[in-house]
């Protein structure tokens, strides 16, 4: 009786199919990633473009603003232009409010720039200062500059940077407030007898001898007040605390809030 013949065993192999698909999956997930990695290249340089020109709002530099550089590139490469700030604006989807406000904060840092030069090349810097604000662009004058002691009658000198600030608010169309402030040492004169009129006087008279110049200034855009010793910027406590309170000021007002 013969034998029947016995079955050749085969090694059973796995059904490899899945790697191409799975191949396929992994090629589109790299390229998925490429693309997300430039994309957020991209957004990072608009938000340091952003970054730069909120900077040139508040921290006085003018640099992206007045005349932007991009890094000198290397031998053989061109580093593309650094775009103004309308049209990092505009790239940024902002509002029509939004881009006032910046072009007018533009406009205030290069008057600013404009007036801290004279202040420097005058050797001002002890008499006048200026700060760029929430409200605007803010021109601090100590008192001695302006007034003798208890007097609201202009010093001859006072003329040198009185001529050049109504110079710089000429082209402007913001409204101008122009204060007076005092320490909190009481007078009582037959010309003043309080602080509240010898604070509202100095700036009445500051005020009209910037529209004396004859620079074309509007008079409707100006407003005088006084605020006697009710606003220092320091304590009244020391000589020094008493004569940084003892000032004028001329406010050039935003007409754009951020």
């Amino acid at each position: 009786m013969s034998r029947k013949p016995k079955k050749e065993h085969h090694e059973e192999h796995a059904d490899e199919t899945w790697l191409v698909p799975y191949s396929d999956i992994l090629t589109l997930l790299l390229a998925l990633f490429i693309v997300l990695f430039a994309s957020a290249q991209v957004d990072q340089k608009k938000f340091d473009q952003l970054k730069a020109s909120f900077n040139v709002a508040f921290s006085g530099s003018p640099a992206l603003l007045e005349n932007p550089r991009p890094p000198q590139p290397e031998k053989g490469s061109q580093a593309p232009p650094v775009p103004h700030l309308p049209v990092i604006m505009e790239n940024l989807g902002a509002t029509n409010e939004q881009k006032a406000y910046m072009q007018e904060t533009a406009q205030l840092v290069e008057t600013k720039k404009k007036l801290d030069k004279y202040i420097a090349d005058n050797g001002l810097g002890n008499d006048l200062t200026t700060v760029l604000t929430d409200d605007g662009l803010l021109i601090r004058i100590k008192d001695t500059a302006l007034f003798p002691s208890g007097s609201a009658t202009l010093r001859p000198e006072s003329r040198r940077f009185g001529e050049q600030i109504a110079k710089l608010l000429t082209p402007l169309t913001q409204k101008v407030t122009v204060s007076g402030h005092t320490d909190n040492m009481s007078i009582n004169t037959g010309e003043f007898p309080s602080n509240w009129e010898l604070s509202s006087r100095r700036s009445v008279n500051f005020m009209r001898f910037l529209l004396a110049q004859d620079t074309g200034l509007k008079p409707e855009r100006f407003s005088a007040t006084g605020c006697g010793e009710y606003q220092p910027v320091a304590t009244n406590d020391t000589e020094a605390g008493r004569a940084a309170n003892r000032r004028v000021e001329v406010l050039i007002q935003r007409n754009y809030r951020p």
